[in-house]
């Protein structure tokens, strides 16, 4: 049984698991930022778990293309008090950040999961992360946010990719980090145009060859609206099939905003893969 290790929790990932997006920014690109409303956020939380979520994945700084840094104590508080309020829940919290001291202070609320864009590259992330036994998710990501869809290049998109991944890692696990805390996301939609991004998603086997899980966020993302013509508001039918064929080729975590139609939508390919229970 494929198993991940995350904080108090053994997530079984012989099944797909659905991971929540909540946003404490103001400036979220979908439009669902909740900025520093602790209520508004537990509600979001609440009805995110209802619908199925499995994990919550809290963000406190925008990470989309062409937003600004936010400072360190800002993102401290707005998301290590909800963090606290979750600590008690029976599904995992993940934090999305790249700054070290909120890493930090997160596991030291109750945070089960640390979610890294940056790919544990700034000074002292990996010490603030390593004695922990929270997960780990490594994320590949060309340039930084404000300027990453400047104009991005890649000789092999896939192999370099890869090639960054399998650096990361190895430099992970040689400060002590289980393979089992480990997760790997190829990065849509940072630093890569359109036909990069493709390019990922038919080549997701080739990253389940590493040998460990990944994690799939394409989420109303620009690429489907690219392909599809809608507005952010308008892609969730595009964001399910994407998550379902990202499933479909190996992905265990689909990070998402729509949680209860990907939800359904899973249920049907389950039912299909693995029979109706």
């Amino acid at each position: 049984m494929a198993v991940l290790k995350c904080g108090r929790f053994d997530i079984d990932l012989e099944r797909p698991r659905i991971m929540a997006i909540i946003n404490t920014t103001p400036d979220s690109f979908s439009g669902d930022g909740l900025g520093q409303d602790i209520d508004a956020a537990l509600r979001r939380c609440e009805s995110a778990v209802a619908a199925g979520a499995h994990i919550l994945d809290i963000g406190g700084e925008s990470t989309r293309p062409g937003s600004d840094s936010v400072s360190e104590q800002e993102e401290l508080d707005r998301v290590v008090p909800l963090v606290e309020r979750l600590a008690d829940w029976p599904v995992p919290v993940s934090i999305d950040t790249v700054k070290p001291e909120v890493m930090r202070a997160s596991l030291a609320a109750g945070a089960s999961l640390i979610n890294d864009i940056n790919g544990f590259r700034a000074p002292g992330a990996i010490e603030a992360v390593s004695d922990s036994d929270a997960a780990l998710c490594v994320m590949h990501m060309q340039g930084e946010p404000r300027s990453m869809q400047a104009a991005p290049h890649y000789d092999d998109v896939v192999g370099e990719v890869i090639d960054f991944l399998d650096r990361q890692v190895r430099v992970l696990e040689a400060q002590g980090v289980a393979r089992e805390r480990i997760l790997l996301d190829p990065g849509f939609g940072f630093g890569k145009t359109l036909e990069h991004n493709l390019a990922l998603m038919r080549a997701l086997d080739r990253f389940l060859g590493t040998g460990y899980p990944l994690l799939i966020g394409v989420s109303r993302k620009s690429m489907l609206g690219a392909i599809t013509g809608r507005a952010v508001a308008d892609r969730t039918v595009a964001s399910v099939a994407a998550a379902l064929i990202a499933i479909d080729r190996g992905a265990r975590i689909v990070r998402v905003h729509d949680v209860a139609q990907t939800r359904d939508a899973v249920a049907v390919w389950e039912a299909v893969r693995f029979g109706a229970s």
